[in-house]
Order: structure tokens, then sequence, then C-alpha cells
């Protein structure tokens, strides 16, 4: 395994764990709003980046989907289509569950997304982990059942959120031919056209700060566009189960921020859960790096010599 791989994984994970940093500040906009501004920019933006600094990449891409056979074409773009269908629900519910929901259910939607990721992968890839892994996941859904106790509707919208993202994680696995900023492109103008309708709900004008335009560019380049890439490039070089379970970095690192930054309260519950999380994923890491024995086969016996 590329180091490289792994890292992209970390990195995009733990971007996406600092979230609440550039989010918190805008709390006075909806969050709807927040997410029709943060698709808009980072379509426009990761456009601007293909037809400024990489034109010949970009060219290569539509070359290469123009070659391929009718039946590659189409599995292409379903994959595009579904991608970004995947995409836009998976934004669109983790909204609607936030304003409508709770919380609550939003993070616990990352804790679950990792298992989802794990179990796909090994029904519709056929990637195998080791009994000591599967053991690190069995965890991992015991501390998200503790902490969805007495929210078990929150738990269904959790399914919800975590499921979209899990499938687009599986549909990036199944698609390494093409450049990876680019099929991201095209994800990106593919879940503007599905979310336009919502444009015409929020508006695109109304009082706004400038500061509101900078924190929302900032989350289309750096908390979007940045991590969905290091997302796809790290599965040309990971199983998708790993990729899945490294995402519990992001929840990690939020729940961290929220009890050490923003000094939210927490109970013994939430810190027995996180603690198990945490120790999964160690495990499920160790395992994964861990070298397969080297069975030595038996020595022949020397055939006896008759006299």
């Amino acid at each position: 395994m590329n180091l490289k791989y792994y890292i992209s994984a970390l990195t995009g994970f733990a971007i996406w764990g600092l979230f609440s940093l550039v989010l918190r500040p805008l709390h006075e906009y909806a969050a709807l709003e927040i997410l029709l501004y943060r698709v808009l920019f980072a379509t426009i933006t990761i456009w601007l980046v293909n037809l400024l600094f990489r034109r010949k990449q970009t060219k290569s891409a539509m070359q290469e989907i123009a070659q391929l056979e009718s039946s590659e074409k189409r599995k292409i773009f379903t994959n595009f289509i579904v991608s970004a269908l995947m995409l836009s629900l998976n934004w669109f519910v983790f909204i609607y569950v936030m304003n409508a929901v709770s919380v609550n259910a939003t993070s616990l939607a990352y804790l679950l997304c990792p298992i989802l990721t794990t179990v796909l992968a090994t029904s519709f890839l056929g990637e195998r982990l080791k009994i000591g892994q599967w053991l690190a996941v069995g965890v991992s859904a015991l501390s998200c059942i503790l902490l969805s106790l007495g929210h078990f509707m929150d738990l269904f919208y959790s399914l919800m959120i975590a499921l979209t993202y899990a499938i687009y994680l599986i549909l990036q696995k199944s698609n390494t031919r093409i450049d990876k900023l680019f099929s991201l492109s095209i994800h990106f103008v593919l879940s503007t056209i599905i979310l336009l309708p919502l444009f015409g709900v929020v508006g695109l004008g109304g009082n706004k700060s400038a500061l509101f335009y900078e924190l929302v560019l900032l989350i289309a380049v750096v908390f979007t566009i940045i991590p969905l890439f290091l997302n796809a490039y790290a599965l040309k070089g990971l199983n998708s189960s790993l990729v899945g379970i490294l995402l519990y970095i992001n929840p990690l690192l939020a729940f961290t921020l929220a009890v050490t930054y923003f000094k939210e309260p927490i109970t013994g519950v939430q810190v027995v859960a996180y603690g198990m999380i945490f120790l999964a994923v160690l495990w499920f890491n160790f395992l994964y790096f861990q070298k397969p024995k080297k069975v030595t086969p038996p020595e022949e016996e020397m055939p006896i010599v008759p006299q």
C-alpha cells in the first residue's frame, strides 16, 4: 500500500473534523442557504481550476471518455449521475435533519457511515476483512447503539444520511479510470442542476455580510472540494472499508473540538462510546497493516531408495 493514499484519506477527514470552526460563525444564516451557496461556489471554483490550470488533464479526460465503447460510456455516465444524486441527497437530507430533527442525528450519521461503507464494500466490491476487523466494526456499531438510546428516530434519519455517502464512496471506488478532479467537477455540475429548484426557494439575494461570502467560499474550497478530491484519490490505492473506517477521524475530531474549544457539556455515555470508536479505529488499522504470516511448506521427505 502506498502511504500517499493513506495520508490523503486521513487529511481529508481531518479537514472535515474541523468544519465547525468555520460553520459556527455562520449560525445566523439558514442552513439551506449556506448549502446552496457552498455548492454554487464549489462548482464555479473547480471549473475555474480546470480551465485555467488543468486544461491538458481536462481535455485528456474528455478524450478518454469519447474513446470508450458505448457500454463503457453508459457505465461512466451512470456512475456520474448516481454519484451526483447521492451527493445532493446527502447534503439536502443533512440540512433537513439538522434544521427539522436534531443535531444529534447528523452527528450519529458520521458514526454510521463507516459501518455501512464496510458492509457495502464487502457485499459489492468483494473486499474481505479479517475476523478482528469485523470485531472492530461490531464495537463501532455497539457505540452507535449506545449514542442512539432514547433517540431511535434520530437513528432512522442518520441511516439515510450515512447510506447516501457510503454509496457515494463505493461508486468512487468502482470508477478509477477517469481523472478524479474531472469526475468531481462533473458531480458538482450535476449536483447544482439537481439542487437548482431550491435556489428559487432561497434566492441568491438578501442582506449578507462580506464575511458570509468569504466563509462560504472557504467552505466550498477547503471543506468541500479538497476533502472530496482527497477521498476519491485515496480510493485509488486503499480498500473502501479502510477509507470508510478512517471517516471516524471526522466525528472524533469534531467531538474533541466540541468539548475542548466550544466547551459543550458531555455525558458519560458519550465518553464511553467515542472511546470505543477510537480503540476500534486503532485496532482496524493495526490489522489492515499487519503483514500476513508466511506459511512455510513442510519439508519433503527424502524418497527411500531400494538398495
